[in-house]
């Protein structure tokens, strides 16, 4: 019988101590603590202009998420971005103090609290929101350094959002950090490029929440787990979504619960083709767990990104995964 709650026995995982169960990658509930309105995200129920002027448009087949609108990127030569982007007025103007305590006010004790501030979605999701794909790469090859000067302006905004965050919440639980460097067979950038440019970064970034004694959680899909002793070494502790793609018994074995993953179905993958059965999609999901969740640093995260539009057949498919994913969760750590 379980004696802790979902909420104990997820940090339980997070310190990459054994769980009770094996915990999902979140939990209902969650307290989440930051300053709404500075940044809008991925997440944005419909179109919208980030902070620096770029356009993005929301698609049901990008399952809803939000991207730059094509052929609206603002930057085309990376030596003059001092001409265009610059400082969002709204961080001088808000109210730090006033949304935090309003969120806090509110907060439930008996949940954690997941939080942080940035002034948007990850350091080379930026570089490519402001120029494209093609000049972004580019300019990572070309003129590294004029790169590094972009992203480290971006870091410096964002390291002042996380003293006011530090200031004005205390701190939070975890922090999460994501920034999607990767597709499904390969990182966008090499080893060397990483090293040079985003690894500094990303080590800047996440640092004064490490210093705050804040745990810290790193979003990135695709191929990435050449770059997870990278990020083992910043202080992460978890990585989501780690999909299929990855070798996850290889990260296991190495890291241990280290480094936990979050994640282990590929939500565009195996489960979300027409022609999989019901059974194929359970035996698939207890596959993933036997491998990956024996002496914890696993929490499972299983859905279906689908196409966006079949919206009654991925609910069908996720209902299945979720199904499951509970009848197999306490059977491992008893």
């Amino acid at each position: 019988m379980a004696h802790l709650t979902d909420a104990e026995n997820y940090m339980k995982c997070m310190r990459g101590e054994v769980p009770e169960w094996v915990p999902g990658g979140f939990v209902m509930g969650m307290n989440r603590f930051g300053f709404d309105g500075i940044a809008p995200g991925p997440g944005a129920p419909e179109d919208f202009v980030d902070l620096f002027g770029v356009p993005y448009v929301v698609s049901a087949h990008a399952n809803n998420g939000a991207l730059p609108k094509p052929d609206h990127f603002i930057l085309d030569d990376i030596r003059k971005w001092r001409d265009v982007i610059k400082r969002p007025k709204i961080l001088d103007e808000y109210d730090y103090a006033g949304q935090a305590k309003k969120v806090l006010d509110n907060a439930n004790p008996d949940m954690p609290a997941m939080g942080g501030a940035t002034v948007g979605n990850g350091y080379f999701m930026m570089l490519i929101a402001f120029m494209g794909f093609n000049n972004g790469l580019v300019a990572c090859i070309e003129e590294p350094e004029e790169t590094k000067e972009l992203l480290n302006f971006i870091a410096d905004l964002n390291n002042e959002l996380a003293g006011k965050f530090l200031d004005y919440y205390g701190k939070a639980d975890i922090y999460m950090m994501g920034d999607d460097i990767a597709h499904e067979r390969a990182p966008f950038v090499s080893l060397e490029v990483f090293e040079d440019i985003f690894e500094p970064i990303w080590r800047r970034d996440v640092k004064p929440y490490k210093e705050a004694g804040m745990l810290a959680s790193h979003h990135n899909c695709g191929k990435f787990d050449l770059f997870v002793p990278h990020i083992v070494d910043m202080g992460f502790n978890a990585w989501n979504p780690a999909q299929e793609c990855n070798d996850l018994v290889g990260v296991k074995k190495q890291f241990g619960n280290k480094m936990v993953i979050s994640g282990g179905l590929d939500g565009n993958g195996f489960v979300s083709w027409p022609e999989t059965t019901e059974e194929e999609i359970r035996a698939h999901v207890r596959k993933v767990m036997d491998e990956l969740a024996p002496g914890g640093g696993y929490m499972f995260g299983g859905y279906i990104m689908g196409d966006g539009v079949n919206r009654e057949e991925q609910q069908k498919r996720q209902g299945w995964i979720t199904d499951e994913y509970e009848k197999n969760k306490f059977k491992y750590y008893q």
